[in-house]
């Protein structure tokens, strides 16, 4: 267990009491202890007795050895036992925090989102005390919002089933060859399903061993070529399987991966030869049927340079393979560093120590340590006195790992609701690298919003503008934004705007990615990670910012340790006379 899942543990604990109608007195210790041992700098294997820390008791600070020692509570367990799991989803609806939960559970016997649905309906919720006609009116409609299946689902819910799906077939003998296809392939930021093609000789077989090894709540079709289910998640999500035969596997995957436009260019292109392409295979004007070894082999044939995946969209991407020169597109070995990281300094999970160790394995020549500034209490955010403490502890780290890995002192930076940077030039000034972002006010009109960024980006220390548009996607839009103006004012002032690689938000889009490269605007692919784990959604970052046509050269994390270097010692372009 690591910090962060400990503090989620006590968190729950304190839903939990709530729920029940405890004594606010216990509710708060469990929340108390969660902060103190959020907002403290060490690793829980550095946290020899929690009961030390300020605002952890000796009870707390029992729960949380038991945590640490075993990886469970007894009494987060005995409480889950007592009390429905069903409760928890009841916190998505607006408006309802454990508190009221409680009320609706211990006076009306609530315990889903159908019996409130129906509490509603019958009129018995607005008879509670707190509630109300009003508030009985809003939360039937938010029930009602939460009830209805998306049509299609964000990027950052599919991944982890197609995982799931991808370490079942990886099992499977009777598959030679597999991979994602369709949209998922294309990394569209939502999906209405998932699609894979199969090479094999032995369809049943594979359709059984498929059955068995996934959580399937009904086949909605089964036969040689093909098998369509439906998941048993929350969601029904449907899923196709393609069986092919290895001949085929290279023409199928292409068939089933370019989005409807960029089939019919390839068929346009075909029939000027006097060829037909179908799933199969090419077919030539003499009936001969040509089969093809890979992808690249299948594009080479029509005199094209391989496409990638991504950017099978139906656009420029053909008449540019025409060329014959391979896209050169980035790739996940091009990038050599995490600009966007955070440690147990502020949120994060793990030390800086833990997370530089990471780093090393997966082979980064830097990082950049970039907690919270001070404004963003909830997160631990630093003080100008805790961030100069913090680069003492880099410095030490950097004199270890001399050779090895370079750990370079940043700060992800508030831009407050008023236009304010969260610290002082002289500030500023001490750190290596500076992010800017937007945390709070996303109402603002965005003539507001832009006069925040264009103030940040004016600044001579801030390098980066972390996940521009705050949006996460199926969740929230982010605050407005007039992105063209963005992007002028990241190209006059040398300001590079990050790619945040977490699938939640993949913020910037594909759309605006190009657009960077377009006008020489760097981009920076960060996972901003708050976790060892998150350090692995940078291929997703890197397989959004190649559905962006974004080359090496246009990344700040791709440059060499000594580029890097390079490119810290240079000022700012446009805001020269302000240093």
């Amino acid at each position: 267990m690591n910090k962060k899942d400990v503090v989620q543990a006590l968190e729950k604990i304190a839903v939990y009491l709530e729920i029940k109608g405890e004594n606010p007195f216990k509710i708060s210790a469990y929340r108390k202890a969660a902060q103190a041992l959020e907002n403290d700098d060490r690793s829980l294997a550095q946290i020899d007795d929690p009961s030390e820390l300020k605002g952890i008791g000796k009870g707390t600070a029992q729960v949380i050895k038991e945590l640490m020692e075993t990886g469970e509570s007894g009494l987060l367990k005995s409480l889950a036992e007592e009390i429905p799991e069903s409760l928890l989803a009841l916190l998505k609806v607006p408006g309802l925090g454990a508190k009221k939960i409680g009320k609706l559970y211990q006076q009306l016997g609530i315990v889903d989102l159908d019996g409130l649905k129906r509490a509603c309906l019958e009129g018995r919720v607005r008879g509670l005390e707190g509630f109300g006609p009003k508030t009985e009116e809003k939360l039937l409609k938010a029930v009602e919002n939460l009830s209805v299946r998306p049509e299609r689902l964000p990027i950052a819910y599919m991944l982890p089933l197609a995982e799931t799906i991808e370490i079942a077939l990886s099992e499977i003998q009777a598959i030679e060859r597999f991979s994602r296809a369709g949209s998922l392939r294309r990394l569209n930021e939502t999906l209405k399903d998932l699609d894979y093609v199969i090479a094999t000789a032995e369809p049943e077989a594979v359709a059984a061993a498929i059955k068995e090894r996934l959580a399937v709540r009904s086949i909605t079709g089964a036969g040689s070529t093909k098998m369509s289910i439906v998941l048993d998640d929350e969601y029904g999500v449907a899923v196709d399987f393609r069986f092919v035969s290895p001949e085929a596997y290279a023409t199928a995957l292409h068939h089933f991966t370019g989005s409807k436009e960029h089939n019919v260019e390839m068929r346009r292109l075909a029939k000027s030869r006097g060829e037909k392409i179908s799933e199969y295979g090419v077919e030539r004007e003499d009936g001969a049927l040509l089969t093809f070894s890979s992808e690249a082999d299948f594009f080479r044939h029509f005199g094209l340079a391989y496409i990638p995946p991504e950017i099978r969209e139906g656009g420029e991407e053909v008449e540019r393979a025409k060329a014959a020169e391979a896209f050169r597109l980035i790739e996940v070995g091009d990038i050599k560093a995490d600009l966007h990281m955070h440690t147990t300094w502020s949120d994060g999970a793990y030390t800086i120590e833990e997370m530089a160790e990471a780093a090393i394995r997966k082979g980064y020549e830097y990082i950049v340590i970039t907690d919270h500034s001070q404004s963003l209490r909830v997160a631990g955010g630093l003080t100008a006195k805790r961030l100069r403490e913090q680069r003492e502890a880099i410095d030490r780290l950097n004199e270890k790992y001399h050779g090895t890995l370079k750990i370079f002192a940043g700060v992800e930076m508030d831009i407050l609701p008023d236009g304010r940077l969260d610290y002082e030039d002289d500030v500023l000034a001490e750190l290596d690298f500076v992010i800017a972002a937007i945390h709070s006010a996303f109402s603002q009109d965005v003539q507001t919003i832009m006069k925040r960024l264009y103030r940040a980006m004016e600044n001579p220390y801030v390098r980066l503008i972390a996940h521009p548009t705050g949006r996460i996607i199926g969740g929230r839009p982010g605050y407005p934004v007039d992105m063209d103006g963005l992007i002028e004012k990241a190209r006059e002032t040398g300001t590079a705007l990050e790619l945040n690689a977490n699938p939640n938000r993949l913020d910037l889009a594909a759309e605006w990615l190009k657009k960077c490269g377009e006008r020489g605007v760097k981009i920076a692919i960060n996972t901003d990670a708050h976790s060892l784990a998150m350090l692995d959604d940078m291929p997703t970052g890197v397989a959004m910012a190649r559905k962006g046509w974004v080359q090496p050269d246009g990344v700040l994390n791709a440059m060499s340790l000594s580029e890097f270097e390079a490119f810290l010692k240079r000022p700012k372009k446009g805001v020269i006379d302000t240093l």
